[in-house]
């Protein structure tokens, strides 16, 4: 299966399973790095400046849920 691909300043939402909030969380992609423990990881910055991190596969690009 192909990877999905995120890059820095695109728009992206976290998964409520990480937010601990109700819905999505839309954002910008501030950071992209690599945890050797759990792989890719993304940091997300809201309209409201809170910022959200985890693995890749919590996060989507637009409608697409990453695996």
């Amino acid at each position: 299966m192909k990877q999905e691909v995120f890059n820095l300043k695109e728009k992206a939402k976290i998964s409520p399973l990480l937010s601990d909030l109700e819905d999505w969380i839309e954002g910008v992609i501030i950071k992209i790095f690599k945890n050797p423990f759990l792989g890719e990881e993304i940091a997300i910055k809201d309209a409201q400046g809170r910022i959200f991190f985890g693995e890749k596969n919590t996060s989507r690009r637009d409608n697409y849920v990453c695996n």
